[in-house]
């Protein structure tokens, strides 16, 4: 299944608010063609499959033995993560799941290692960091625009999306809260521009034991909160700088960046890792005042699914994908090792690592081989065989 393929057959499993915009975004990529949709909901597989040309929908254990899936595109809910991913790979199925990997780096690290035995890809969003927002930032970092990074911030507020989300109930129960469901954009931008983490050191709370569904046709219900819902930390990367991240649902107002790094020689701006694209900024010492960085990397009017396009183009030249679960592994292990050591008041070692990505040339497509690193680079197989051995 590691072969040539003209477009990879995709199968989602998972209907609900987020397959709108994968399925917008692969019906014009050419590299993949999404054969099959799956939900709980029969009625609402049968809707996205008719707004899908080439689409049908099915029952999941129709669409995990259908001859013509490569890849299972596993939109479930957190909880159900690690569930779906061991049934696409068990079938044989590369997959490509929304953040996180899994509820736990347990579940993680055996979703990464039933797909090294079976020799199929795992990949997982976020996907975002591949557009020209955080790439060209990446860029920037990398020719030295702003000296030797020191520190950075990440911030993600908000009031909580029970306002708006009709279900909001997972984003409450464990895999959820600000940081497992906002965190992984923050994250795993800060380990692209800055590399993988080695120690974290946090406290989170829990404000409100209850919260009110703001919209559709339950408005008004209470639903219970069982996750903590503003969490603060700082991380030590590898490298040696500071990362200082505040992840909330209990804040009504702001006026924070969504993401700065410092430097030894200026400070850059970096757009909101939620969105693909977006302004860099750059302020270099000496300078009077901020100004924009030329776009200098990352796939130019991405959106969510072009993780599932790269990972196609990876398959095609034989090279490592760029969303990859050797990285969603180190994120969420960052995660759970900051809500350990928030409850413990103390500081904690990240045991795992990983690479940082290969940089996204500026102007690439996803569906062009040629983008990807060159085969000599080490292969996703191997990456994830390594990070499940490291953890296991």
């Amino acid at each position: 299944m590691g072969g040539a393929v003209t477009a990879l057959r995709v199968g989602v499993v998972g209907a609900g608010q987020i397959s709108g915009a994968y399925l917008s975004t692969l019906r014009r990529l050419p590299n993949v063609a999404v054969v099959a949709v799956s939900d709980l909901d029969e009625a609402r597989a049968r809707t996205a499959a008719a707004a899908t040309p080439g689409a049908r929908p099915l029952a999941l254990a129709e669409l995990l033995a259908a001859d013509d899936v490569d890849l299972v595109l596993n939109l479930t809910i957190p909880a159900a993560h690690a569930e779906v991913a061991h049934a696409a790979i068990a079938a044989g199925k590369h997959v490509y799941g929304e953040k996180p990997l899994a509820v736990t780096t347990g579940q993680a690290r055996e979703v990464l290692a039933a797909a090294a035995r079976a020799g199929v890809r795992v990949g997982c969003a976020p996907d975002t960091v591949l557009g020209t927002g955080v790439q060209t930032a990446r860029a920037c970092l990398d020719a030295g625009q702003i000296g030797s990074p020191i520190a950075a911030t990440a911030f993600m507020v908000t009031p909580g999306h029970e306002r708006w989300h009709p279900a909001p109930e997972f984003y409450y129960l464990p895999g959820g809260g600000p940081l497992f469901d906002m965190g992984p954009y923050y994250l795993t931008a800060l380990v692209t521009l800055l590399g993988p983490v080695r120690r974290v050191a946090g406290m989170a709370a829990t404000p409100r034991a209850t919260r009110t569904i703001g919209s559709g046709p339950r408005a008004g219900a209470e639903i219970d909160v069982t996750v903590a819902t503003h969490v603060t930390g700082v991380l030590e990367h590898a490298n040696g700088a500071l990362s200082t991240l505040v992840m909330s649902f209990d804040v009504w107002a702001a006026r924070l960046p969504h993401i700065e790094v410092y430097g030894t020689g200026g400070s850059l701006s970096v757009p909101d890792p939620n969105g693909f694209g977006g302004a860099v900024q750059i302020f270099r010492a000496g300078a009077r005042d901020w100004t924009p960085a030329v776009e200098a990397g990352g796939y130019r009017g991405a959106a969510r699914g072009y993780g599932v396009s790269d990972l196609a183009s990876a398959l095609t030249s034989g090279t490592p994908h760029r969303a990859n679960g050797e990285i969603a592994y180190h994120v969420l292990d960052v995660m759970e090792t900051l809500l350990t050591a928030a409850d413990s008041r103390h500081a904690a070692d990240v045991t795992s690592s990983c690479g940082r990505p290969p940089a996204v040339p500026f102007g690439a497509r996803p569906d062009d081989p040629g983008a990807g690193p060159r085969p000599a680079a080490r292969s996703a197989r191997h990456g994830q065989a390594q990070a499940a051995h490291h953890h296991s």
